[in-house]
């Protein structure tokens, strides 16, 4: 996208944000002003879903690295395919939004293409991605493309379960007005999605945003990416920020009682009451029931995250940056436990 649309996407974008204040990009400094600037030179605007981790800088710069890696910069599956499996992924998490961007993207990137193959194979990915978020059906899935394509594939899709629920909390239904005629939004729709398919055209070289965090070891649940290095290495150091995150603002047995809950999980949903999350939290200590709250519905539930249950968290203590970390930690174990789940064998041929 040209620059004089980057910047006019500012103000709509910060107005997007709920529950956090974002960093306006006139005020950014430092490797907040960094991020920015990449983001908008690389995603051609400054995404939402990106700015609202702003009032954590590496928490920032790790979102940015792990979206630009699997999303944005060039590998072997090209872009409307890698869209299709963000759009798939976002639907089984129930994130209006995510669905709304990037089927939107996926069809303006293909609605000059007339590709029946190619058509079939992404449909193929989409359901791919979809069945994978299901740990039963996950164990028993075969890749519908070689291996490393699908390395790439299942990184966007645990970027995505992290966004999902990020993007869930933190901003908005939709990209679109909300006083927006219904008979209005196919046609608004359309040209939204021509826009953001122009910033997703082009090749965009991997690895240039790897120097915003420190290098470190890939963990042992992440060795799914080790046949792609580039990927590897992003997820290593921004699954690492965020970990540091989650010790910074989130207390020990709120940490040990998301993880315990996740040991259980099936990546099914859990239905529309929230009665388990108070059977969840009644044995520890009061003072860190807020945060266990919140870090359980954002891993579990985030569609169902509320005002109230923010502003308990704050009433606690926490400020905006403590808001972002404690939920970017929770997100982030959910995607990384659910990514675990889809076998990517190096030596396996894909399915036909």
């Amino acid at each position: 996208m040209s620059g004089l649309y980057a910047r006019v996407a500012r103000r709509p974008s910060r107005g997007h944000v709920r529950r956090v204040t974002p960093v306006p990009i006139e005020r950014a400094d430092g490797l907040t002003a960094v991020v920015y600037g990449q983001v908008e030179r690389d995603f051609g605007m400054l995404a939402p879903p990106v700015s609202l981790h702003s009032p954590a800088p590496p928490v920032l710069a790790a979102c940015w690295i792990v979206l630009r890696e699997t999303l944005v910069a060039a590998g072997r599956v090209d872009r409307a395919t890698r869209e299709a499996v963000a759009a798939a992924v976002s639907t089984v998490n129930s994130c209006p939004y995510c669905v709304e961007v990037h089927s939107a993207t996926m069809a303006g990137l293909l609605r000059s293409a007339a590709d029946p193959a190619g058509d079939d194979q992404r449909r193929r990915v989409a359901e791919w991605a979809r069945a994978g978020t299901d740990r039963t059906q996950a164990r028993d899935l075969v890749p519908p493309v070689p291996a490393v394509e699908a390395v790439e594939l299942l990184g966007v899709a645990l970027v995505f379960h992290y966004l999902n629920r990020m993007v869930n909390v933190f901003l908005e239904p939709s990209p679109l007005p909300a006083a927006l005629p219904s008979a209005l939004r196919g046609g608004v729709r359309r040209v939204f999605g021509q826009l953001m398919a122009r910033g997703a055209r082009g090749d965009r070289p991997p690895g240039t945003a790897r120097d915003l965090l420190p290098a470190a070891p890939l963990a042992p649940d992440l060795a799914w990416s080790s046949c792609h290095p580039t990927l590897a290495d992003a997820l290593a150091r921004g699954g690492a920020a965020i970990d540091a995150a989650g010790q910074r603002s989130v207390p020990t047995s709120v940490r040990d009682l998301v993880a315990a809950r996740l040991d259980d999980w099936d990546g099914r949903p859990t239905g529309i009451s929230r009665a388990w999350v108070g059977e969840a939290v009644r044995d520890l200590p009061t003072v860190d029931q807020p945060a266990a709250r919140l870090a359980l519905l954002t891993a579990f539930a985030s569609y169902q995250v509320d005002d109230q249950v923010v502003a308990d968290v704050r009433a606690a203590g926490a400020d905006d940056r403590a808001l972002v970390e404690l939920t970017a930690w929770a997100s982030m174990a959910a995607a990384r436990r659910a990514a675990g789940w889809v076998r990517v064998d190096p030596d396996a041929p894909a399915s036909s």
